[in-house]
């Protein structure tokens, strides 16, 4: 009789260690932090600069390798269990990977975050340090804040406005009510999609013990909370300067969405990931409609 012996693990070569990295980082989302970021700082400084170039760079890949990386290393038993998992809905990070990953996102971040503080201020400092905490403590323990319902669709949203409210405060930004309408707006925009993206994870999450707003207060209600966020965003820009209020129609793309599933229940709570993937295409044309927006905003004030 001859004993099946299981072969060992391939070895980690610097190829496959970078193309998980790669992954890791989830690169379909680094515009989603770099481009607030650049828009916030540009049109405040009305110049491209050193900071501008390096505080793209910065949120571009190394702060999405920390915050995605983080989230691997820690769902990693879950990830395993949830069949979504890989391209663009994250990867299974391999095992081996998990002190690699930690490493070389704080290894990325350190050279930027020396440069961001030296050239910033006291507020810009403190600003960079809430975003960069929530980074960490939304995955990792003792915190995990995405585990604590509300707490992980805030967090989640801060990931992605907070660059944009660090661009300002770096960039010395005159704060005003319409451009607080602004953050709120991106604020809301962002608790609504990682709601709703919740959704269809309801049934793996619970089978995980994992909690979030969608397994403590079901799918059905967190498709009608994400849908009462989106319209807020929507009405936030109602009152921002020219020409922002147009952006209020970049909501209806999201609201149309989410709306088809405004009846579903726990049980069919999977049947949301299509929704989710037409996310994928909503945020590029709702990119392409800001653009044009700002760049409208740019020759108005110029």
């Amino acid at each position: 009789m001859i004993e099946h012996v299981d072969s060992p693990p391939e070895k980690l070569r610097a190829g496959s260690v970078l193309r998980e990295l790669f992954i890791a980082s989830r690169p379909v989302s680094w515009i989603n932090t770099a481009y607030p970021f650049a828009a916030a700082y540009l049109l405040t400084t009305r110049h491209i600069d050193l900071t501008l170039v390096l505080g793209t760079i910065f949120f571009l890949v190394p702060y999405n390798l920390a915050m995605y990386g983080i989230n691997d290393v820690f769902d990693y038993e879950s990830d395993l269990r949830n069949p979504r998992k890989g391209g663009t809905h994250g990867a299974v990070l391999d095992r081996r990977m998990h002190r690699i990953t930690l490493w070389a996102a704080a290894l990325t971040c350190i050279p930027f975050v020396v440069y961001l503080v030296i050239v910033g201020s006291p507020l810009s400092w403190l600003v960079l340090a809430i975003s960069l905490f929530f980074v960490v403590f939304y995955s990792a323990p003792p915190l995990r804040l995405k585990e604590v319902p509300f707490a992980d669709s805030a967090t989640s949203s801060i990931h992605f406005f907070s660059p944009a409210v660090y661009a300002l405060v770096l960039a010395g930004a005159l704060w005003t009510p319409q451009l607080a309408a602004i953050i709120v707006a991106f604020a809301l925009w962002g608790v609504a999609s990682h709601a709703f993206g919740a959704v269809q994870d309801v049934v793996a999450d619970r089978e995980a013990d994992i909690s979030s707003i969608a397994t403590v207060r079901g799918a059905r209600w967190t498709v009608w909370f994400a849908l009462v966020c989106y319209a807020a965003a929507g009405v936030a820009m109602l009152i921002t300067a020219w020409p922002g209020p147009l952006a209020a129609l970049l909501v209806l793309p999201y609201l149309a969405a989410v709306w088809p599933f405004r009846r579903i229940t726990d049980d069919t709570a999977s049947d949301a990931t299509r929704g989710w993937r037409r996310f994928l295409w909503i945020n590029q044309i709702a990119g392409f409609g800001v653009t044009l927006l700002l760049i409208w905003f740019w020759l108005l004030t110029g």
